[in-house]
Formats: C-alpha cells, sequence, structure tokens
C-alpha cells in the first residue's frame, strides 16, 4: 500500500486516513443566490459590471475568446501562446502561457455570473446563459471537461494546468447550477467529476508528480479541492470528501514550486513561507478541507502552524504579501506589497475556515481584508484595480513606492482595468471578491439558526422551520454601526437570529433579550410575520501597532489613512474609457506618531495630532478610510 510521508518521522496511509472519522462542520453554507447585495455593495457590484468586470472581454478579446475549452484544446504540437504580456524578470517558463487563457476565462466567467445572477441583470444573465450552453456542448462523452486533447490529458510529466482549469471552470458552473437548479448543469458536473476521479484514481495515480521545474500551474490546481468540497456538501457522498484527502497528501508528497503548504515544510520549525503568494494562500483551503476531511490530530496541528505564518506575512489591513513572492518575508506596510490575487484567495479561505470552525476570528480577517485591503486597492476614480499595493503607498508609478528591481521592469503598481502587459489574473478575482463575500455573509448553525457571521448590507432568502423566511439587513457597514434586520416570513416563527460581535465593539445597543457566545450575539424568540430586530456597535478611535512596532488607527471595522494628494497619468487605452492610471505625489512629506492621544472620530474621518517629519512640527490632520484612498500613509513611526 502506498505510503505518503506527513514529515520525518510519521508516516501514514491515504486509505486510512480516508475511513477517518471527519470533523464535524459548525455551520453551512446556503445555495449560491441565497445572499443578495444591497446598499452601497449592491451599487458598487452595478459600477463592475458597467466597468472592467462587466467588460473583459471587449478590453482583452484575444484571451477572453480563444477556445481552449472546445476546439482549441492544447495538443502536443500546441505553440507557447503571446499573452500580449511583457515577462521581463519573470523566470517560470514559457509552458505556463499554453494554460494561461483557461485561468482568465474561468476566474472572469466565474465572477461575471455571479454577479450577473446577484444583480439580476437580464442581459448579463442571457450572455452567462449562452455561454452555459457553449461550454457544456465540449464536454466528451466520458464526462472530460477541460483544456487538453486526448493525446495530452492526464499524462502529464512537467507543467501543466489540468486540474486548474476545471478547478477555475467548475466553480462558476456550481454557482450558476445552485442559483438556476440546471439539471444538466449539475450532471455535466457530475460527470466531469468522475471523469477526474476515475482517470487519477485514490492510491493508483499520482497527478502532482510532474518533476523538478516550475509547477505553477499544477499546484494552482491542487485548488481543485473547492470543488470537491462544495460537491460533498451538496451530496453528502463521502466520495468527494476522501478524494479532496487524496489530491492534499498526494500534493504534499511530491516535489513542487509552490512548497509552502507541504507537510514537510510546515513541520519544519526553520521554515519561513516563501512561494508565490496567491499559492500559498489558496492552498489554505485545501489544507483545511483534508484537516476536517480525516480527523487526523496531525494535520489539525499543521493548520494551525500554517495558520500562524500567514498572520506573520499579513499587514495591518489583512492583506497578505507576496509581490509576487513571499520570499521569507514579514509583513511590512511599505517595504513588502501584495497583490490582489491574494486578496482574493486569503479571504476565500478564511471563509471556509469561517464555515467548518464557526470561530468569529476568520470573519474579522475576512473582514479586515474585504473593507480595507480589497476596497483600498480599487481606483475610486476609474474602473481598475492595483495589481500590487503596499499599504503605506506613496506612489502608483508602476514601481513599489520608487524602489528600483534589479533584472525587472516592474509595471504592477498602477491601475488597470486588465493588467495585460503583466497578466490577466487580478482583474478576473477582482470580479470574484465581491460575490465570494456576499456568500458567505449568511449562514446556517441549525435548521433553526441564522447566523449573520460577515457583517453587510444584504438580502437572505432561505427557511427556517419549512417556513420560507426574508432577512433584510439595513446598514451602511462598515461606514456606520448600525443594523437593522427586517424579518419577513409566512407565519410567526421561533428561531434563533445570530449576530457576529465585532471585537472592536465596546457595547450593544438594543431593545432585544439576547446572550453571548463565543463571540456572537444570540436573539431567540418567536419572530411575527412581520418583525425587526435593531443592533447598534459602539466604537471609539484606536491606536493600534502593527508588527513592526508602527502605529495605526481604527475606527469600528475601518483602518483609516492620511490620503496623499497626487496627480493622475493617464497610461495605456483600452477600449471606450478604460484606461491604465497612474499617481504621482504631489509631496513627500511623511507624517510619525506623535503621542498616546488616539484623536477623535468626527462625520466619517478621525482627526488626530501628527509629527510632520520634514520640519518636525506637530500638525492637527485628516485621516479617512484606506478603502476611500489611492496614495496614502497608513502606519507611523
Amino acid at each position: 500500500m502506498k505510503k505518503i510521508f506527513l514529515f520525518c518521522f510519521i508516516t501514514v496511509s491515504v486509505s486510512v486516513m480516508s475511513q477517518s472519522t471527519s470533523l464535524k462542520e459548525k455551520l453551512q453554507q446556503l445555495p449560491f443566490g441565497s445572499v443578495k447585495p444591497s446598499g452601497w455593495i449592491r451599487e458598487q457590484m452595478q459600477k463592475d459590471m458597467a466597468g472592467f468586470v462587466g467588460n473583459l472581454d471587449l478590453l482583452v478579446p484575444s484571451l477572453i475568446n480563444d477556445p481552449i475549452y472546445g476546439e482549441g484544446r492544447l495538443q502536443k504540437h500546441s505553440k507557447t501562446k503571446d499573452l500580449g504580456n511583457l515577462k521581463s524578470g519573470d523566470a517560470e517558463g514559457d509552458d505556463q502561457y499554453k494554460w494561461w487563457n483557461s485561468e482568465t476565462q474561468s476566474n472572469w466567467w466565474d465572477g461575471y455570473i455571479r454577479n450577473a445572477l446577484l444583480l439580476n441583470d437580464v442581459n448579463a444573465i442571457k450572455k452567462t446563459r449562452n455561454y452555459i450552453n457553449r461550454i457544456l456542448a465540449t464536454q466528451d462523452a466520458d464526462g472530460y471537461l477541460g483544456i487538453y486533447d486526448t493525446e495530452l490529458r492526464y499524462r502529464f510529466t512537467t507543467e501543466n494546468g489540468e486540474l486548474w482549469a476545471k478547478a477555475t471552470l467548475y466553480r462558476g458552473l456550481l454557482a450558476y447550477y445552485e442559483y438556476t437548479h440546471n439539471q444538466k448543469v449539475w450532471n455535466a458536473l457530475l460527470k466531469a467529476v468522475d471523469n477526474v476521479m476515475q482517470q487519477y484514481p485514490i492510491d493508483h495515480s499520482d497527478p502532482f508528480n510532474v518533476g523538478n521545474g516550475f509547477s505553477g500551474g499544477v499546484a494552482h490546481g491542487l485548488t481543485f479541492t473547492d470543488v470537491l468540497d462544495r460537491m460533498q456538501q451538496l451530496t453528502g457522498n463521502k466520495k468527494y470528501r476522501d478524494y479532496a484527502l487524496f489530491l492534499f497528501m498526494n500534493f504534499s508528497n511530491n516535489i513542487s514550486s509552490e512548497k509552502d503548504v507541504q507537510l514537510k515544510n510546515i513541520f519544519d520549525p526553520g521554515y519561513k513561507l516563501q512561494s508565490h503568494g496567491a499559492h500559498t494562500y489558496e492552498h489554505l483551503r485545501p489544507l483545511t478541507i483534508a484537516a476536517y476531511a480525516s480527523g487526523n490530530s496531525e494535520l489539525q496541528k499543521a493548520l494551525e502552524i500554517y495558520l500562524s505564518r500567514i498572520k506573520n506575512c499579513s499587514t495591518l489591513s489583512g492583506a497578505p504579501i507576496g509581490d509576487e513572492w513571499i520570499g521569507g518575508r514579514s509583513a511590512n506596510s511599505t517595504t513588502v506589497g501584495y497583490e490582489y490575487c491574494s486578496l482574493q484567495e486569503l479571504m476565500n479561505s478564511y471563509t471556509v475556515l469561517l464555515q467548518k470552525t464557526g470561530n468569529h476570528q476568520y470573519a474579522e480577517a475576512a473582514e479586515n481584508i474585504f473593507y480595507n485591503a480589497a476596497q483600498g486597492s480599487r481606483d475610486p476614480d476609474h474602473s481598475g484595480i492595483a495589481y500590487l499595493k503596499t499599504d503605506n503607498s506613496y506612489e502608483m508609478m508602476g514601481t513599489k513606492n520608487g524602489e528600483v528591481e534589479a533584472g525587472r521592469n516592474q509595471t504592477r503598481y498602477k491601475y488597470s482595468p486588465a493588467h495585460q502587459d503583466v497578466a490577466v489574473c487580478c482583474n478576473p478575482n477582482a470580479g470574484r471578491i465581491t460575490p465570494y463575500f456576499i456568500q458567505s455573509s449568511w449562514l446556517k448553525e441549525t435548521d433553526s439558526i441564522l447566523v449573520a457571521a460577515l457583517l453587510a448590507p444584504t438580502v437572505v432568502n432561505t427557511s427556517v422551520k419549512n417556513v420560507k423566511l426574508r432577512v433584510e439587513e439595513l446598514t451602511n457597514y462598515p461606514y456606520n454601526n448600525n443594523f437593522t434586520f427586517k424579518i419577513s416570513s409566512a407565519k410567526n416563527i421561533h428561531f434563533t437570529l445570530k449576530v457576529r460581535k465585532p471585537d472592536w465593539a465596546n457595547n450593544i445597543i438594543t431593545k432585544e433579550n439576547y446572550r453571548i457566545e463565543n463571540g456572537y450575539i444570540l436573539i431567540s424568540r418567536t419572530f411575527k410575520s412581520n418583525d425587526s430586530v435593531s443592533l447598534d456597535f459602539s466604537a471609539e478611535v484606536k491606536v493600534r501597532e502593527d508588527n513592526n512596532h508602527e502605529k495605526y488607527f481604527t475606527y469600528g471595522a475601518l483602518v483609516f489613512a492620511k490620503p496623499i494628494a497626487a496627480t493622475a497619468i493617464k497610461g495605456k487605452i483600452y477600449v471606450a474609457d478604460f484606461s491604465d492610471w497612474m499617481y504621482k505625489p504631489v509631496s513627500n512629506t511623511r507624517y510619525a506618531y506623535a503621542d498616546s492621544n488616539p484623536g477623535y472620530y468626527e462625520n466619517g474621518k478621525i482627526i488626530v495630532s501628527l509629527k510632520n517629519q520634514s520640519n518636525n512640527t506637530i500638525e492637527k490632520t485628516e485621516l479617512i478610510p484606506m478603502g476611500k484612498t489611492i496614495l496614502r500613509q497608513v502606519s507611523f513611526k
């Protein structure tokens, strides 16, 4: 029987682990579409659909329209594709460029599908339906749904995108099925996933054994566990759980260029995270899924260690570093950047941990990323995002705060609707991040316990005790901390409304009787068919300290920053009003922390005294939410 090494002195077989008692998951994810956005989040999603999220196929048509899943499937003699990107300083090799369009397309369609359905965008839904039909028409009789012709599929010894192309595609198909209940889509998914499991059978295949070279696409393919995890939840069939465990153990036992999550490295006390950031943070999900699938104590310990390392690599805004590689470094608000892809991947990983553990701390971490780092990487004036960004962002002229990197023409530190000169990966992920956040904002604990886990303006439609229930969360959070939960049901019903109590809240104002358990407010009563619950959280300005002993200011869920005036410079023009934008600071003045006075909050701003380091004078300064800034200073020495 094949043995898989956990670390240098422990061995465990895949079969034995798959027969272990899996851990009970605390919360249940609702079907996609059960939770929809409202308020400012809905307005932002609408702007995104009118912007780059809804028009990426017009911005980079050759990438999106490449028939890589159909008549353009990859063959032995397929040539490397020209993606329109500059490769200066990138040493990953050309093989990845063959499969890369599958990632660009499928991640974009995943976000497009989810935005279209959540917004009930009629035209976008029609476009989505046509896409779904085109994709399903490419499926072979044996169930294969992917990017390789018969001579290549499942026969790899080097870099490939087999599982990665499937993971990105199937995630979007799953969302469409959950929303529409389209049986044709579901049958296609069942056949496609079974095809993978038959071609890479447990204990009798080695899917991640592809040699010593760069294997970024192969490593991305480990996130096929996302699909398996959701299939397990939808069907209750443990074969998906067992297969996810097999994939993780097989990946851990093989050589990979993206090795942070491999168990031998996790259990090495001197090891520091060093791989490509997006890989490192997305791999938190397969590790989590494996730990829960197996119930194995060593995998649970590995998860604990891995989380602590990620925390060391996370900035004050929740952003996980990696520009694009982590390189053994720790978080720093000025000298180490983060990639938008990594924001989506780590936030998504935290929401998976939230669903499985119920631990409110993972909700706090997901909110920190979404409301601070992710909002702070959007261009508030144009449709585009930063590929790379730093918390302290002193300029966005292509390089990291003006730093020159040897051997690389760095262009990632700017705002763009596509970033084609680098890679069209961050923009598709920017289209995914809000729908994924919304989906995890409401969860169920039992049939009679509904959980508001991620606080946001949303509407959830579900059922409690077989009674249809609608709860509208009326709020402008995180820009204020007042909530009204408007409850509508077919009849009076007794259930528990469970609302996460933010860690920063120093007081709860409500007329409801409640109790607090493990970071959640529980309100249990009979709710009338038309009822409401009001909650206000009191906040105060707090001075916090990051890992580098620099001070920063928060109020509620938001990190605040001193905005830096900038001159906007238009770059590459794509189509219509879509362009790249760079920002040059008007002044290079830096500020330092002055004293222990935290200042005060007024009209959405924090008023505080800071030291102007150019003349050593104390100045009264206004700070605004970092999510509303372009250039800024967030931390102060």
